[in-house]
């Protein structure tokens, strides 16, 4: 590879980190106040995380049509199309506050869901354009675009929550903001055509790909990580409104959950090169479980805060890791719809897991939220355990053949 192509590969990289870095800062402003803004615009308690379950539901909704669209007429396209939704969001966010409209807050958050749809192929994107030695490093420069957004979207939560007459509705106004600002800097991208995708070669049926094993243990890792995270992550700001925490104590908790999810982004593509993808896959699993302890043994501030770093790390190591092993699922032509397959999948399971996080904190509280974690953990074992078990076995038996 000539200093040249190095070098456009890591501009590309570069910009979609900075875009990805925006949207996480509206993401984690949304989060910090989505909880306890629903809480107050709906007709009942249990329904206060219901945006956020319509969001999670509409990224899922929006992943196949956003690949289709972007594989038609270019993934900067696409990109563009996502930040014009996530301008909107905040939009309309701002005018349910103002006007009290809970079905408008929930319309601004299937918006932001739908954004979210797009942002989440630009680790892809990334991935794409990388050489093969890369990858593992341009998914991971990616996500450490969340170390920003870690430290400004509570931040922005914070600051602008007082801003003007009614409270939040600045909130969401900066939300719009950071939308456009995202467009300018996707703007820039110079990506290749997917259209050789489709010409570079015969397709396999999608539920073939589907049925491999590398393919339902990369989805088994990102999904568990990623279900059990926004699960968490939505519970958390109400729950400690309950143990009379403060507002600035949820959006501190939730920085330090941010950071914990997107600081090991600096050197967890090197790790995965250096112990394998599945070790990485398992230290996740590890970080959820610890998690768990944590929260079961109290609820004071110093609980929250390392149990939801812990939550952080386990969602890093098993959604950076099960996104790098999808990638080993396809070839070039199947490139898109294995993609909007693993994503559609993952975001499906974890709008679930965010359908039922209000309902758990308010029947059984804080405990049962996770305890819940527990056996979607052991379900990540398995697959994990399988794959690493069927790869020494072909290790061996190759290692006999060339004796």
């Amino acid at each position: 590879m000539t200093v040249d192509v190095q070098g456009q590969e890591k501009k590309t990289v570069g910009l979609l980190t900075a875009a990805q870095s925006l949207f996480q800062t509206a993401a984690i402003l949304l989060a910090t106040l989505s909880g306890l803004v629903g809480a107050q615009l709906a007709p009942h308690r249990s329904m206060a995380t219901l945006a956020v379950a319509v969001m999670v539901l509409a990224s899922a909704a929006m992943m196949i049509p956003a690949s289709l669209l972007m594989q038609r007429f270019g993934r900067r396209l696409g990109f563009l199309i996502g930040t014009g939704l996530g301008s909107a969001a905040g939009l309309i966010a701002a005018a349910a506050v103002h006007w009290h409209r809970f079905e408008w807050f929930v319309l601004a958050h299937a918006l932001f869901g739908a954004y979210q749809g797009f942002a989440q192929y630009y680790r892809f994107a990334a991935a794409d354009v990388a050489s093969p030695a890369f990858r593992p490093r341009a998914i991971s420069w990616v996500m450490m675009g969340g170390v920003v957004a870690a430290v400004a979207g509570p931040n922005l939560a914070r600051w602008s929550q007082g801003w003007g007459s009614e409270p939040f509705t600045a909130s969401f106004l900066v939300l719009s903001g950071l939308s456009v600002a995202s467009a300018a800097v996707l703007y820039r991208l110079n990506l290749p055509s997917m259209h050789a995708d489709v010409a570079a070669g015969e397709a396999r049926p999608l539920g073939q790909i589907m049925r491999q094993p590398v393919f339902l243990t990369a989805l088994c890792g990102s999904a568990v990580g990623f279900a059990m995270m926004i699960m968490v992550m939505t519970a958390t700001p109400l729950a400690m409104q309950v143990c009379g925490h403060p507002l600035g104590a949820a959006a501190t908790v939730i920085q330090w959950h941010v950071l914990g999810m997107f600081l090991p982004s600096f050197f967890t593509g090197h790790l995965i090169k250096r112990i394998g993808v599945l070790a990485v896959m398992a230290l996740g699993v590890l970080a959820l479980a610890a998690h768990v302890l944590v929260s079961l043994a109290g609820t004071d501030l110093a609980h929250f805060v390392s149990g939801l770093i812990l939550v952080g790390v386990g969602w890093n190591f098993l959604f950076i890791g099960g996104t790098t092993l999808v990638t080993e699922a396809y070839r070039p032509a199947e490139r898109a719809k294995t993609q909007a397959a693993h994503d559609f999948l993952v975001f499906g399971l974890a709008s679930l897991a965010s359908f039922s996080a209000g309902g758990l904190l308010t029947q059984w509280g804080w405990s049962a939220v996770n305890l819940t974690v527990l056996p979607c953990l052991a379900l990540a074992v398995v697959a994990i355990g399988a794959l690493a078990w069927s790869r020494r076995r072909q290790q061996r038996l190759l290692a006999k053949v060339m004796t």
